[in-house]
């Protein structure tokens, strides 16, 4: 058997999909893994952008804004990817205003990290040097924000459903911006397998892993009732209707697979950023297809 690490952020959509691989409390899989099995790592997704640089773990969620600094170790799975369908993170202040005034005053705002896709999507809506930032730890930045530590701050993770009942004030919501100027999702997490398993392990392994992923998520998501239940448990305090509402949001078709235009957005996203100078140019992006999913039978 051939151990593989898959890492994740600490949250009900990532939760949600995954945990079908190894089991809960203890119990059996919930798919075939095959020839591999499977141990999930949770840690926050600033702190997997960075860990990504390293390469030590076969296959890590990473901030979609990240790719171009890890392209030549890791490839994208054509699942796993969370994409704002016309909503997305939410810049936030703690007062009304328009996002023409916050930016008078080149703004400090506080950011769920340097590497992420929330920061990029804010410095490709604003004009260069419009504003200040400081990373922070992305579920500190309401009470940040309400001790008076900034000016605005970008939400991502529950924080998306949970910004007004905090006293905050929506400036804008980058999903729909981005939808506005390119017509396309806004692509925010992608799920990355080390390019070296092919050789190490054979050919044809990275498909056969993006199959087995594919079909965690198909599983998830015909059990929602049971995966549900295990999400709630990242759900930091949030009730099951947020979570079930939360899930909805990142784990849905795109998650399944990019399909033509997920990959298109992602391609814009990066492309655009790279234009701009915010990322490097990431030159061809390679998904990996789970076209062999169908052979992989959930074990329930």
């Amino acid at each position: 058997m051939t151990h593989l690490r898959l890492a994740h952020s600490p949250d009900p959509d990532d939760a949600f999909m995954w945990w079908p691989l190894v089991g809960h409390g203890g119990g059996d899989a919930r798919v075939d893994t095959g020839e591999f099995t499977f141990e999930l790592v949770t840690d926050d997704i600033e702190s997997l952008n960075a860990r990504s640089m390293s390469g030590d773990l076969e296959i890590t969620a990473i901030s979609c804004a990240q790719y171009p600094h890890v392209a030549d170790r890791y490839a994208f799975t054509s699942c796993g990817a969370s994409l704002g369908d016309g909503y997305g993170p939410k810049l936030v202040a703690p007062s009304s205003q328009s996002l023409d005034s916050l930016l008078e005053s080149c703004p400090l705002v506080l950011v769920p990290g340097e590497r992420t896709s929330a920061l990029a999507a804010m410095r490709l809506m604003c004009p260069d040097d419009s504003f200040r930032w400081k990373a922070v730890a992305f579920d500190s930045i309401s009470d940040r924000l309400a001790g008076g530590e900034a000016d605005a701050g970008i939400l991502i993770h529950e924080g998306q459903l949970t910004w007004e009942q905090e006293g905050l004030h929506l400036i804008e919501d980058l999903g729909v911006w981005w939808e506005g100027v390119s017509g396309l999702p806004l692509p925010l997490g992608g799920n990355v397998v080390r390019r070296d398993l092919e050789e190490v392990h054979g050919p044809g392994t990275l498909m056969r892993i993006a199959g087995i992923l594919h079909q965690s998520v198909r599983w998830a998501l015909e059990h929602r009732d049971e995966a549900l239940d295990h999400a709630l448990e990242f759900g930091r305090g949030i009730s099951r209707d947020q979570a079930d509402a939360f899930v909805t949001m990142y784990v849905n078709r795109w998650t399944l697979d990019y399909e033509e235009r997920g990959r298109s957005a992602v391609a814009s996203f990066l492309g655009r950023a790279a234009q701009r100078g915010i990322l490097p140019s990431t030159g061809p992006i390679d998904f990996i297809s789970s076209d062999a999913a169908d052979a992989v039978s959930p074990n329930v």
